[in-house]
């Protein structure tokens, strides 16, 4: 799975949590309380099934939820580990 597919799935699932919010624009959506603690579990729960991944405490880090592209960036890397 390359990059391109996995940001197709993140703003996916990203947009059935809430499609009013530019996600791509976004780059603080967990600072700046664009995505609340249940969207957050949400997600995370989703991701999960999406790409059969373990997203644990480790990787549940505001760094890792703020933008698209560090979400990506994480998928990725757990996809490869």
């Amino acid at each position: 799975m390359d990059l391109e597919e996995i940001k197709e799935g993140v703003l996916d699932i990203l947009e059935e949590l809430h499609s009013d919010i530019d996600y791509e624009a976004e780059e603080k959506l967990v600072d700046d309380k664009v995505l609340d603690s249940f969207d957050l579990v949400t997600l995370v729960t989703e991701l999960g099934e999406e790409f059969d991944v373990d997203i644990t405490a480790r990787d549940f880090v505001a760094e890792n939820f703020n933008s698209v592209d560090r979400l990506v960036a994480m998928i990725a890397r757990l996809l490869d580990e």
